[in-house]
């Protein structure tokens, strides 16, 4: 939000602002007010009773509420943020502060920030939610993918057959399957690249159900570390020509998943029953977040398919259960694994397997995936060894951070491959970040530019070592999802604490600045009057009082080595 009366709202207000105006999450007509927000928490259900398992909120913080004067009747101007076009007007019903935690144990079933929601909520959400209906008065403008946005990409591209107009919103979809005489169509929800068994299993629910299959990917927010959604978009591209003539539509999702699991599942139903779609795939652990802190899944492998299967009468839309495909050898197909006869030897290669293939440049066999579908992805994916990363110190004020980052910085400029940034401290503090003081909000502000240029020089291939004293965790786990999720195939990022202890640090302050702190000349002085929180998972410790700094260089230097990055 914004100068009054105009809001920007952020990327996941955008995505959720999207699919409120076009339909896609009907029968929701702006943003839950309190009552509905609560009921939806508690219950998985509108105030009036109507299913809908994800609460959608609009949340604003304290400054923004005053600045904007955001009170009951106020009506607000929503922009895009990417060039502040204005997409609808807000109507305020109510303001009003949610239970996080609880929001947090009852949607995402843990209040556990090894959840990207809750991550999320806890480390991006602002303090308070604005409820309202919306008056819509245009969609957002996109760059990417304008001809898929804008036209329909079935399987009648590889013929010169004129193509229908691809439907950006339900009802344009709903009135192409209406059009093409597609009575039932089986929707596919996927955030991963598409390979020979998504094929194989989609191709198979349409056989069975005598339907066509609505190729549906989100391209909206997703995990943290995903495959990016222009390669996926590529992917999917180069899929859609392997689908029986006619057979096949590709639609793309702008939603934001919460990665909530068996709430999801109902969600993207309800989603998929909006944009015409009468049967829908559920898979094993669908929209599932991965492990817990305790290192245990969030989610039953089918959770999600028992709660989908709960509200099926509500639903109005077939769920049809993914069995997890496996190849044969002997036959060269794909079968579901529950209906291979023991004793039959399979093939799989698993996620975080073609993963590891692709980063390190591994081979990728033909009965797993197309070569034009490897091809698209080998160009976002270059070596190991060609792809940035982040080495992110953080300390005390003299603790040799910065005299570690400098010698690092000679250390990888000689070893070569990579151009190599440097990201002093002080150095941000003067150049990027010159306006702002030493308040927690402050420091947690300029932790978040750090993290902001360190994913733009990683994903473009660089070395980048930053050493600011970054004292809280939320700040450090904020830069570190951030880079994450926005530096692509340079998403490299690791936490190196330099535990120097206090008395070492202010013993060999030349400068004295830690005495001028303890005569209360410098105010807010971490580990003096302000608090450094150790990091709970840090990559690497390293303390210069136990090493000299060519060891803890080389430490670093087989970090980087481990990991296949040089």
């Amino acid at each position: 939000m914004a100068n009054t009366p105009h809001g920007g709202v952020l990327k996941r207000q955008l995505c959720d602002l999207e699919l409120i105006i076009n339909g896609g999450f009907s029968p929701l007509e702006g943003f839950m007010d309190q009552q509905d927000y609560n009921s939806v928490v508690e219950t998985m259900r509108l105030a009036d009773r109507t299913l809908f398992p994800i609460p959608i909120t609009l949340d604003i913080s304290e400054v923004e509420r005053k600045e904007l004067e955001i009170s009951p009747g106020r009506r607000l101007t929503l922009r895009d943020p990417r060039d502040d076009q204005a997409l609808a007007i807000l109507t305020v019903k109510d303001v009003y502060r949610p239970d996080k935690a609880k929001e947090a144990e009852k949607v995402m079933g843990a209040d556990d920030i090894a959840h990207p929601s809750v991550a999320y909520l806890r480390n991006r959400a602002k303090d308070l939610y604005v409820g309202g209906s919306v008056q819509a008065i245009q969609l957002p403008t996109y760059h990417d993918y304008v001809s898929l946005r804008c036209e329909c990409m079935s399987t009648a591209a590889r013929s010169n057959q004129p193509q229908p107009e691809h439907a950006v919103t339900p009802s344009e979809l709903r009135t192409h399957f209406k059009k093409m005489a597609w009575r039932k169509v089986v929707a596919f929800q996927t955030r991963n690249p598409m390979h020979r068994a998504h094929r194989e299993l989609t191709v198979r629910a349409a056989r069975q159900r005598l339907a066509n299959v609505l190729i549906h990917p989100v391209v909206g927010m997703t995990k943290p570390g995903d495959v990016d959604h222009y390669t996926r978009v590529r992917v999917y591209q180069a899929l859609m020509p392997k689908y029986p003539n006619g057979m096949a539509h590709l639609a793309l999702l702008p939603l934001a998943m919460r990665m909530a699991g068996p709430r999801e599942a109902v969600w993207h139903a309800i989603i998929r029953k909006n944009y015409g779609a009468t049967h829908f795939i559920v898979g094993r652990d669908h929209a599932g977040p991965g492990k817990n802190s305790h290192g245990e899944d969030f989610y039953g492998p089918y959770d999600a398919q028992v709660l989908v299967t709960e509200f099926k009468d509500e639903l109005a839309i077939e769920m049809v259960p993914f069995q997890m495909m496996t190849y044969i050898p002997s036959l060269e197909e794909y079968q579901p694994v529950d209906e291979v006869p023991k004793g039959v030897a399979t093939l799989n290669i698993s996620g975080t397997e073609l993963r590891h293939r692709l980063k390190t440049g591994a081979a990728i066999p033909e009965w797993f995936s197309y070569g034009e579908v490897v091809k698209a992805l080998r160009e976002s994916y270059p070596a190991r060894t060609k792809q940035g990363f982040v080495l992110f110190l953080t300390g005390l004020y003299n603790s040799g951070k910065d005299s570690i980052a400098r010698a690092l910085q000679v250390t990888l400029n000689q070893q070569g491959g990579r151009s190599v940034s440097l990201l002093l401290g002080e150095t941000v503090r003067s150049e990027l970040s010159s306006e702002l003081g030493f308040s927690a909000e402050d420091r947690h502000k300029n932790i978040q530019r750090i993290a902001f240029v360190s994913a733009e020089l990683s994903r473009a291939g660089a070395a980048v070592i930053a050493a600011p004293i970054a004292p809280y965790e939320r700040s450090r786990a904020a830069a570190r999802e951030h880079i994450l999720s926005s530096a692509g195939p340079g998403g490299n990022f690791f936490l190196i604490h330099v535990a120097t202890p206090l008395e070492v640090a202010e013993k060999a302050d030349r400068k004295g600045v830690y005495a001028r702190a303890r005569r209360g000349e410098i105010k807010g002085f971490t580990g003096i009057d302000d608090v450094y929180e150790p990091p709970k998972a840090a990559d690497l410790t390293v303390d210069i009082s136990q090493q000299t700094i060519p060891e803890i260089v080389h430490s670093i230097v087989l970090l980087l080595e481990t990991n296949g990055l040089i």
